[in-house]
């Protein structure tokens, strides 16, 4: 029976639910004053293996550990107590809950990582490995998995390190931790003799890379929990052992190959190191051409960067600038369109035979002299999903997808931005036929005549003159915006911006498919109900949607369980809609004002 229940108070927090518990902790979910969700561990001190409290100050190793820990890729550390009954003594901790998927259900969900993004996000991921590893002495986490590794919603993606429950000074022989509750499918062979260090910690890490780019592990055979942790790695050792992993089928990223083909060695002593690590993710990758016989195996060495001028700027780059400076991503074609997005049938159907017929069938549209669009402004209330939309517009084309921000055509040069602006066209031009999709345009292109907004009068005009009709160059621009009654009104006449659609609230057959899509591939219990989330939610965005399900799902997986009704519903619980009554109706007016008189007399001005 657990110690705590639902409302109950402990220090400054209420209890939730209780998420999972052993013989001697429970982790619970709480929240405080305000409302806000953190995890709450409660050691039940009488009857905790001896090696895991300090002989001397009588504190549990594990919150002595977490309260040192101050950095950004490692969990956050918020509070602790500790109180007595007639049962005994408990000492607890309370760290910062969930800001963002966990690295196993996101993959769950989109599939393997480019490898340009697994390098990043394992970046992140070693940052945080390599700060346990400098303390003194050394902290080893001991438990690197993907289900204990949250995508920070807060660090843009970045990964943060979870569950400190096997961190531990490095070990041989006698664990100061329980290794029942192990994966041994990201553990080194070492642990199977009770050797926990920093050797060990670098293959699990570098497991969960091989898990981003292939969605899993290295090795993966099913493997009985029921059994030992030694018994069930036996049987995982013989495979590994006649099984070596073909890497080069896995990525043609070199750095990857480096640090699969390194961190992946059986034994200790091979295997990469922590600096040598961090070389080869400082280095330049490039693309290995396997059709070329390779001269020389991998070192791990840092490659050589590319020489720089006096003025810090890659051979590469003229004095001013090329393409490149824009740092804007195109990303070529593929994906599955409308399929991913969930409801909107509606829309979905007016820009298939509104705009997408259009577009591709050429022939058919100078027939009947059918001018080609040549962009859309999509605007509504904020997480409604507009980008996402505009992305799956562009898969569901075949074209290729620009996606630009007010930061990527800054400059703090005069006259600056109006060239990245004249730039940004003509690498769209070079790459068409393009979606080009400005976010948040009222930022880019604000109302010339509103105070405050004559300093960027030269950037709207360049603007203008580059839209003008770039549907002839194969562009087609895809607007987004929450406030469309701040975007000047000549850049919303034809010509440039030739409709504007308004990407409502879901409705209950739209909340209905987003849950179904959101829990798809997930696992869930047979007591899920989705007609009964979709009506509960009503006024809710996506991006509430979304978030409700990952919190479910966080927590289903942080117990190692199924989804099930009572989490979901806990979720909803804990879930307010991010918009208020008084927001929705402004949205109301705004598109009342956009589809009516107001708007119509602004055009006709012009």
């Amino acid at each position: 029976m657990a110690k705590l229940e639902t409302n109950n108070r402990i220090g400054e927090y209420t209890v939730l639910s209780l998420l999972k518990a052993n013989r001697y902790t429970e982790t619970y979910r709480v929240a405080d004053n305000d409302g806000h969700s953190f995890f709450l561990k409660l050691f039940i001190v009488n009857r905790m293996p001896r090696q895991l409290v300090n002989r001397e100050t009588h504190h549990v190793r594990e919150i002595d550990f977490c309260r040192q820990m101050k950095h950004r890729n490692i969990t956050s550390f918020v509070s602790e107590g500790a109180f007595e009954d007639e049962e005994g003594s408990y000492q607890y901790y309370v760290t910062d809950y969930f800001q963002g998927p966990l690295l196993s259900d996101y993959l769950c969900t989109n599939g393997p990582m480019p490898a340009d993004k697994a390098l990043a996000l394992f970046r992140s991921l070693m940052e945080g490995v390599r700060y346990l590893h400098q303390q003194a002495p050394a902290l080893c986490h001991n438990d690197i998995t993907p289900s204990n590794i949250v995508l920070s919603d807060t660090l843009s993606g970045e990964a943060v390190l979870i569950d400190l429950g096997h961190t531990a000074n490095p070990c041989a022989g006698i664990v100061p931790f329980d290794t029942s509750d192990l994966d041994v499918l990201y553990h080194a062979k070492e642990t199977m003799v009770n050797i926990f260090d920093e050797a060990g910690d670098i293959f699990s890490a570098c497991a969960v890379f091989y898990f981003m780019l292939t969605g899993k592990a290295p090795w993966e055979i099913t493997v009985d929990n029921a059994t030992d942790y030694k018994e069930r790695f036996k049987a995982l050792w013989q495979f590994r052992q006649k099984n070596p992993l073909d890497i080069k089928s896995v990525t043609k990223s070199r750095n990857a190959r480096i640090i699969l083909e390194q961190g992946l060695q059986l034994k200790a002593a091979d295997r990469i190191t922590l600096a040598q690590l961090f070389e080869v993710l400082d280095s330049t990758d490039e693309e290995v051409d396997d059709t070329k016989q390779e001269t020389e195996e991998p070192s791990g060495k840092r490659p050589e960067p590319p020489k720089k001028d006096e003025g810090g700027s890659s051979d590469s780059s003229g004095a001013n600038g090329g393409d490149d400076d824009l740092d804007i991503d195109i990303r070529r074609g593929g994906g599955n369109g409308f399929a991913d997005i969930a409801g909107m049938q509606e829309l979905k159907d007016y820009l298939s035979q509104k705009v997408i017929f259009v577009i591709q069938n050429k022939e058919l549209a100078q027939q009947y002299r059918i001018t080609p669009p040549n962009g859309m402004l999509l605007y509504g209330p904020p997480g409604c999903g507009k980008t996402f939309f505009a992305e799956k517009f562009a898969e569901e084309t075949g074209f290729n997808f620009m996606l630009v921000k007010s930061s990527d055509i800054g400059s703090s040069l005069v006259h600056g931005t109006e060239a990245k602006i004249k730039k940004l066209f003509e690498k769209a031009s070079k790459n068409s036929p393009i979606v080009l999709c400005f976010d948040e345009f009222d930022a880019l292109v604000p109302n010339r005549g509103a105070h405050g907004s004559e300093y960027v009068a030269s950037e709207v005009n360049e603007f203008l003159a580059q839209m003008n009709n770039c549907s002839k160059k194969g562009i087609f621009i895809i607007a987004t915006s929450n406030r469309p009654d701040k975007i000047d009104p000549a850049v919303l006449r034809t010509g440039r911006i030739d409709k504007q659609v308004f990407v409502p609230l879901p409705d209950f057959a739209a909340r209905v498919e987003m849950f179904k899509m959101y829990l798809d591939k997930r696992p869930t219990c047979d007591d899920v109900n989705i007609e009964k989330y979709a009506k509960d939610t009503e006024g809710y965005i996506a991006s509430d949607i979304a978030f409700i399900v990952n919190d479910a799902a966080m927590t289903a997986a942080f117990t190692r369980n199924p989804i099930s009704d009572a989490l979901m519903q806990m979720s909803i619980k804990n879930t307010p809609p991010s918009l208020q009554k008084e927001v929705i109706e402004e949205y109301t007016q705004i598109r009342n004002k956009m589809n009516g008189i107001a708007r119509r007399a602004i055009v006709q001005s012009l």
